[in-house]
């Protein structure tokens, strides 16, 4: 019976050792001792800030000279570098910023853009802040002339809307379809010019926007106007009254106002002028030196005019 019980004692002995020798002969876990690699960081453009005239504090960055970072009321709003007669203008998010450097200041303004994305209709801030170097373009901007919308570069001194009126020169009709031309006097006591469209939106009897209709570049060639002290330059709209019943168009909208945006200038110039386009849309020519009406654009059924 001894005998027995040192055996199994001997035999479990060797087992036990027999698995130590084998847990022993296992290679320790592998430690990578290879120090980490550092990331590479990417630089953070710096934060401009300007002071707007309602007390507000405007901070953007500049990325690139594509893109603007524009902090405003808790919000930071996505924008883009698109086509200037003058300065550098950005849009994107709802909003228009737009810059420009004159005399040792930079000047900025904050605008909401219109319902077709296009061009600012309502200014949110003026802002402005000294110039670190008035020799250089401000932040973003090209170091080429950007062309005015309609492809076509201002000249030397681009007019500004301060010094414009706007009036109602002329219309003309025709099988459903109207024109009026506009003339902008230039007030001041230089010449100025002006280039490319008018960005023409229309209001109605309370000064609302008219969302439902749209304004239309009427593809023609646009050059550059050049206006003297009390002259003037013409651009014309046209649209149709016949209603557009294949949208279910039965009564077409009142307009009790036009106004417009000179390009390069963020002021608006408006003037009272009652109709009512049909189709929810008009159709814009450039400016030009003529009082004569622009071609208009080709008469289409009214089922299709939207």
């Amino acid at each position: 019976m001894i005998l027995n019980r040192l055996l199994v004692a001997a035999v479990i002995g060797g087992l036990s050792v027999s698995a130590c020798t084998r847990e022993a002969e296992q290679p320790a876990e592998a430690v990578d001792q290879t120090p980490p690699v550092a990331q590479p960081t990417t630089p953070t453009a710096p934060s401009i800030g300007y002071a707007c005239e309602s007390g507000q504090t405007v901070t953007v960055q500049y990325p690139d000279t594509a893109t603007a970072s524009v902090a405003y009321k808790g919000q930071t709003l996505a924008l883009r570098l698109v086509p200037s007669a003058s300065g550098a203008r950005y849009s994107g998010s709802g909003v228009e910023w737009w810059i420009a450097s004159r005399e040792g200041q930079e000047n900025a303004t904050l605008s909401r853009l219109g319902p077709n994305d296009d061009v600012g209709v309502a200014v949110l801030e003026r802002c402005s802040r000294p110039s670190a170097n008035p020799n250089l373009p401000v932040p973003g901007q090209p170091t080429t002339p950007t062309p005015a919308p309609g492809g076509v570069l201002p000249a030397s001194t681009p007019c500004r809307a301060a010094n414009l009126r706007l009036n109602s020169e002329t219309g003309d009709a025709g099988a459903g379809n109207r024109t009026n031309v506009f003339g902008v006097t230039n007030a001041g006591t230089t010449p100025c010019s002006v280039a490319g469209y008018p960005a023409v939106s229309l209001m109605d009897a309370q000064g609302r926007g008219l969302t439902a209709i749209r304004s239309e570049q009427n593809p023609n060639t646009a050059t550059p106007v050049n206006i003297p002290a009390g002259g003037k330059a013409f651009f014309d709209i046209h649209w149709t009254v016949v209603p557009n019943e294949g949208a279910g168009e039965r009564v077409c909208p009142s307009a009790a106002r036009v106004r417009i945006l000179i390009p390069g200038d963020t002021a608006a110039l408006a003037i009272p002028f009652a109709f009512q386009p049909c189709g929810g849309r008009i159709r814009v020519n450039p400016f030009r030196s003529g009082i004569e009406p622009g071609a208009a654009p080709t008469a289409v059924p009214a089922a299709s005019a939207a």
